[in-house]
């Protein structure tokens, strides 16, 4: 079903006020297709947000629930606003537990009070604890929500136990085991369950010491080692190694999207973007692209400098001006295309700080092939515009240029990280300043050597 064609339906059902008609639409279609819609339609202004509050009041609670774990933090504090507290309180209710952590962060204080006051205590002291980490950390991103059964049971036992409990939980493809102390000792698969005899005990097959992560450390780890290892789901546990949680697949794909989609913000020198780029207004990103754009002007007055430094050579061989966009702007792709390959690397783990020496040397040897091919392009042109003596500055510029430049691509990111800043904040933009003040120095110096034009004294 076309959007437009989904969004006519709904708004239709909302008019009616028919309940049993909303459910049957929604039976036919996916609830992320029926979020996606109502964004679209809400970021091109044909949809109001108090419609979208009107067909949350006629959906069940756990298609409301559904429907909110869809939709950006900004768009829920809007509809944490306009919803009724009774529905909004059942709604929360029925949400994964991650995402009703998350929700929560997003009342008022007194909102979150009378919340808690009407959850059961073990529901009220997940919530709070569940939303007390961090942003950024495993725990803000982890489930509480997960299975467990005893060593000591069999099997079949096991099986019994999921059946009885595994709706409600997060996933049931991996089980833990745990101590009495809430230590986890062990996972099982459901793979090994189906596949073990029925009396078969679960410390006799289970998976001994597995892999797990902290709940304070950066998400990303755990979305790191669920990639690198292939799990369905990653245990988390607390300082006292009890087990507090689970990181999903699914919940890891989110965070790596997350995480991707800001670094490239940050190496464009943007930053992150609340809520997305098409419901961001134009003061927000105004606010944050002005800051670099701003300070990178002061940043070229090196180029600006570097020119006026070498006007005499300028003057005498006008011929070169022709060549300067050429080389500065070749250095600067160079050196961004390192960066971009460097943070992302970093970001992921493949590449660590110890890493610098080693890729310093390759990143050496492909400037130097790919400094070798450009310039070998770009003498062709210095010939036909200037002749031999012309054609050699700009080969010899063009080598250095790209070498420069990459090297500057690849350690930028690596001095950041040192520095402990985000190797990504404002890679592209800073490390195009730097390319260009460079390069104009080596065109012009080399040029001066070769022509033997005396350089103009400032």
């Amino acid at each position: 079903m076309e959007f437009e064609d989904l969004i006519r339906e709904l708004r239709a059902i909302r008019i009616s006020g028919n309940a049993e008609a909303l459910a049957n639409l929604l039976e036919q279609v996916l609830m992320a297709d029926v979020a996606e819609a109502i964004k679209e339609q809400l970021a091109r202004q044909t949809f109001r947000i108090r419609e979208v509050r009107d067909l949350m009041v006629l959906m069940d609670d756990q298609s409301a629930a559904a429907l909110m774990g869809y939709f950006p933090s900004t768009l829920q504090e809007v509809l944490v606003e306009l919803l009724e507290p009774a529905k909004l309180a059942k709604i929360i209710d029925a949400m994964p537990h991650d995402e009703r952590a998350d929700l929560f962060n997003l009342l008022s204080e007194e909102e979150q009070s009378e919340l808690l006051q009407g959850m059961s205590q073990p529901e009220r002291e997940d919530m709070q604890r569940l939303a007390s980490y961090d942003e950024g950390t495993v725990g803000s991103v982890m489930t509480s929500d997960f299975a467990t059964v005893d060593a000591q049971a069999t099997a079949a036992d096991a099986i019994k136990h999921l059946r009885a409990t595994g709706k409600d939980k997060e996933t049931i493809y991996q089980t833990y085991v745990l101590d009495e102390d809430l230590s986890l000792v062990g996972t099982v698969s459901l793979k090994d369950l189906i596949m073990a005899e029925p009396d078969d005990k679960i410390a006799d097959f289970m998976t001994m010491d597995p892999l797990f992560v902290r709940a304070d450390e950066e998400r990303e780890v755990a979305a790191q080692a669920i990639s690198k290892y292939d799990l369905l789901a990653i245990p988390v546990l607390d300082e006292k190694k009890h087990l507090v949680g689970i990181v999903t697949y699914d919940d890891a794909m989110d965070v790596a999207s997350e995480e991707a989609d800001m670094d490239f913000r940050k190496v464009g020198a943007v930053g992150s973007i609340a809520g997305g780029l098409k419901e961001a207004s134009i003061r927000l990103l105004y606010k944050k692209r002005v800051f670099w754009l701003v300070l990178l002007v002061f940043g070229n007055i090196f180029s600006g400098a570097g020119i006026a430094y070498f006007e005499d050579t300028i003057a005498a061989y006008i011929a070169l001006v022709f060549f300067l966009p050429l080389l500065v702007d070749s250095g600067g792709n160079a050196g961004s295309q390192s960066a971009t390959l460097m943070v992302r690397a970093l970001a992921t783990g493949e590449v660590m700080m110890k890493d610098w020496a080693s890729m310093l040397g390759r990143e050496l040897a492909v400037a130097g092939l790919l400094g070798a091919t450009m310039a070998a392009a770009v003498s062709v042109l210095g010939i036909w515009r200037g002749g031999m003596e012309i054609a050699i500055v700009v080969a010899l510029t063009m080598q250095l240029v790209v070498i420069v430049g990459s090297v500057i691509g690849m350690s930028l990111p690596f001095l950041l990280s040192k520095l402990k800043f985000d190797p990504a904040t404002a890679s592209a933009p800073l490390i195009t300043s730097i390319a260009d003040a460079c390069g104009v120095i080596i065109y012009f110096a080399i040029a001066t050597v070769i022509l033997d034009i005396p350089a103009a004294i400032a």
